[in-house]
């Protein structure tokens, strides 16, 4: 049986001081980071156990390390479980470990709230001069920056495997994965609208690299969990959401085919001829109809090839799977193949880019301007406004022209409170409770100072220990971190 994908993501938000020419977007960041007014404590991120230069194909690149010391310095671990730091000039949260898609949609989203609340705080520091947050992935300047998904593999699955299932598999999902963007970028041919941000940018099939050189399957060997046991595979051709729906059809159907290929449950992949064309290719074909060059010949369109997908793992789930967050996932995801056949602009209420495009047509026709007007590249700035008197997505929504999933209780709930069944738990009641005696962390371990001569860590190997179930019962009992590192010595 596959293992529980347990899934987590990772946005770096775009940051600007609108009237400051001069603005040092390093120092913004680590404003907004030292900004954010809830529960949260100061620490040493520990790079110990990180090796971001270790290659999943069996190699790496010598003195690969940590090349963003800001990431070191301004670094928080909040009340959900979440981090919240600087990475390479951009305020980056990175959300909790969680249980399922829905979940990890939740707390996705909930980012969103922490860096609105942060981006408050830094503008007053500013003496009100507004420090705006955009939840995007390119600054129109031929810059772009990251939304990675995370998602837990077994050590067993050959990363061979991985890479040609999912090769195809995340170049098509770009159909209702993308976030839209006017224009086009590093150098690929001009188009008035496409469907993502980040697709211009790849440039390799396969890779190490996530700043240069994109590669479309990146294979980083950093579990952040028991190496022996653990993959995790990071995907970084993804754009950042705004639409509640649309994350959760990213991350239900990424899980779906990593889970189907690890129980056998997948027919001969599907091979693209050129992976790299066709992953700008998709997301400039408005028309849906572009013919993909397949690997051995013949050709398919990237919603032909995604229909087979759902195919295939609709028969997994039947057959696997019995909890009803999976067949929501086929649910939603065969409404969107459809609506893309029927009429693309049906889903205007579900997907970012196609919301983002209704909304620009409308521009064009009533004020009789181009697709390279410099009044539509604004709009497609503040469309991912993380503010929600300013940025567009958000007047949509409270319109009730998204569709929405959670409501602002549970997405107030979400900031302050961690996922219940993941170590995620364990780690955001250790920063509620023991927040003097916390001083370093990662994903996979604490460290607390007890006021000893030696600091005393406790590892988390287990991405799905310390949850409620596991460790509630013992938070409950103890008052300090002291005694909590005695009864869990005793066990």
């Amino acid at each position: 049986m596959a293992l529980r994908k347990v899934i987590g993501t990772e946005t770096e938000y775009g940051i600007a001081v609108r009237s400051d020419p001069d603005f040092n977007p390093a120092l913004g960041s680590a404003m907004v980071v030292n900004s954010y007014p809830g529960p949260r404590v100061r620490v040493q991120w520990s790079y110990e156990e990180e090796t971001p230069g270790r290659d999943a194909r069996g190699f790496g690149h010598e003195g690969y390390g940590i090349s963003d010391p800001e990431g070191t310095l301004v670094n928080a671990v909040l009340a959900n479980g979440a981090r919240l730091y600087v990475d390479h000039a951009h305020p980056e949260y990175s959300a909790p470990e969680s249980w399922d898609p829905l979940e990890a949609a939740l707390y996705d989203k909930a980012g969103e709230g922490v860096m609105r609340r942060a981006a408050v705080g830094a503008t007053e520091r500013l003496g009100g001069t507004r420090l705006a947050l955009y939840k995007n992935n390119s600054d129109g300047k031929g810059n772009s920056y990251g939304a990675h998904e995370n998602y837990l593999l077994s050590r067993a699955t050959p990363f061979g495997d991985v890479i040609r299932y999912a090769m195809t598999f995340l170049v098509t999902r770009q159909l209702f994965t993308g976030a839209g963007k006017v224009g086009s970028e590093n150098g690929r041919p001009a188009v008035d609208y496409q469907i993502t941000q980040r697709a211009d940018f790849f440039e390799e099939e396969v890779g190490l690299e996530t700043t240069l050189k994109r590669p479309i399957v990146n294979t980083r060997d950093e579990p952040h969990g028991d190496p022996t046991k653990y993959r995790r595979l990071h995907v970084i051709v993804g754009d950042a959401n705004l639409s509640e729906v649309q994350i959760f059809l990213k991350l239900g159907t990424t899980a779906l085919i990593l889970a189907a290929l690890e129980d056998g449950a997948l027919p001969d992949p599907l091979d693209l001829a050129d992976p790299v064309s066709a992953c700008w290719n998709v997301s400039h074909d408005l028309t849906f109809r572009r013919p993909l060059d397949l690997d051995g010949g013949g050709s398919a369109t990237a919603l032909e090839l995604q229909w087979r997908y759902l195919e295939w793992l609709t028969k997994y789930v039947e057959k696997e799977l019995d909890e009803p967050v999976w067949n929501r996932v086929l649910t939603e995801w065969e409404g969107v193949l459809a609506d893309l056949e029927e009429d693309p602009a049906l889903l205007a209420d579900r997907l970012d880019w196609a919301a983002k495009r209704r909304l620009f047509e409308r521009y064009v026709d009533r004020d009789g301007i181009s697709w390279s007007d410099n009044k539509l590249r604004a709009l497609d700035l503040q469309y991912h406004d993380v503010d929600p008197e300013r940025g567009l997505y958000h007047r949509l929504a409270a319109r009730g022209d998204m569709r929405r999933l959670f409501s602002a209780e549970e997405l107030a709930a979400a900031e302050s409170t961690p996922p219940e069944r993941t170590r995620a738990y364990f780690r955001g009641r250790c920063v509620t409770d023991f927040p003097d005696s916390l001083v370093a962390a990662n994903w996979d371990s604490l460290v607390f100072d007890l006021g000893e001569a030696h600091l005393r860590r406790v590892p988390m190997m287990e991405p799905l220990r310390g949850s409620r179930d596991l460790v509630g019962p013992l938070l409950d009992r103890v008052d300090s971190a002291s005694q909590l590192i005695q009864l869990l010595g005793d066990q």
